[in-house]
């Protein structure tokens, strides 16, 4: 890669994901890229923060058990606050471990009750399952919070790329649906809208990370071939109101194909009322975010989006 807009650890991780000849999106299944994502994860593992105590523990959703980890920060003390982590991978791969970093950094920076959820995988479950799992774990924790230590009058939903898609999702499920009461959410490269023409799309089409055709393939995963791509709930910037959601942080990667429209989505936050920041995060890829210990940058999204998280809980009576 010779683009000079990225940065040095950007092209030092680039140049080392590279030798594990990982196969392209969509040219598998999602199986064999189960496997091939999981060898990397074993190989390239990102730099973790130890906190005091990971809990592991299954719940029943409506469609079945979900596995759920449960993390206590380190430092601080309880009544802790609950953030809920929803993982990325395009709805198809990868796992809670995936955003362990993510789940760690955000209970010992905001000194919170962290609970990640993995929710059911596409194709085998198609929209809106994932999204229900995660609205589902997001009930549970707030009613079983106390068990751990947590109180969830404080609540908020973070995670990356098809995470963030989730956290989106729960924030508008919350907010019809009159529950739970969620302070902020906190979404990291998010795939927020099921539309291919925007500049970014074209711009890093190939040799960025992710792919257009990459994540074509995982809407067709998620959605399948009946699948309502225009349903707010899967495209969260098609939904006809965006007023009364969560106060937002949007994070994203400059050389990322769902830059633009994260980018759109948090402007629709703003002009909707909400209490919106976006950042853009220069010279770096999709998911960077989850790369601490590569990526100089991962730390600084993790510190604002903690800031954040903890301005929006202050305001909490």
């Amino acid at each position: 890669m010779n683009d000079p807009r990225l940065t040095p650890d950007t092209v030092d991780f680039m140049e080392k994901a590279a030798t594990l000849n990982m196969p392209a999106f969509g040219e598998c299944s999602a199986e064999e890229l189960r496997a091939a994502s999981e060898r990397r994860n074993q190989i390239m593992k990102p730099a973790i923060e130890p906190v005091r105590k990971v809990i592991r523990r299954k719940i029943v959703g409506s469609g079945g058990e979900i596995p759920l980890r449960i993390y206590i920060p380190e430092g601080s003390e309880p009544p802790y606050p609950v953030i809920m982590v929803f993982h990325g991978g395009g709805w198809t791969i990868r796992s809670y471990e995936l955003e362990g970093p993510t789940s760690r950094g955000l209970a010992n920076r905001v000194g919170a009750l962290v609970v990640s959820v993995q929710y059911r995988l596409a194709p085998e479950t198609r929209f809106p399952g994932a999204a229900d799992d995660c609205y589902a774990a997001t009930q549970w924790a707030v009613q079983n919070a106390a068990e751990f230590g947590g109180n969830a009058s404080k609540l908020a939903v973070a995670g990356t790329s098809a995470g963030g898609n989730l956290s989106a999702a729960v924030s508008l499920m919350a907010r019809d649906r009159g529950e739970p009461n969620i302070s902020h959410q906190v979404l990291f490269c998010p795939v927020i809208d099921h539309n291919f023409e925007r500049g970014s799309y074209d711009e890093f089409a190939d040799g960025y990370g992710l792919t257009k055709v990459g994540m074509q393939w995982f809407w067709d995963n998620y959605l399948g071939p009946d699948g309502d791509g225009s349903n707010p709930y899967a495209s969260p910037i098609q939904a006809d109101n965006l007023t009364g959601l969560p106060d937002a942080t949007v994070i994203v990667a400059e050389c990322d194909v769902l830059r633009d429209e994260a980018e759109d989505y948090a402007a629709a936050l703003k002009n909707a009322g909400n209490d919106t920041r976006l950042t853009r995060y220069e010279g770096v890829l999709h998911g960077f975010n989850c790369q601490p210990g590569y990526i100089h940058a991962a730390e600084s999204a993790l510190d604002e989006a903690a800031d954040r998280i903890k301005r929006s809980f202050a305001n909490v009576g």
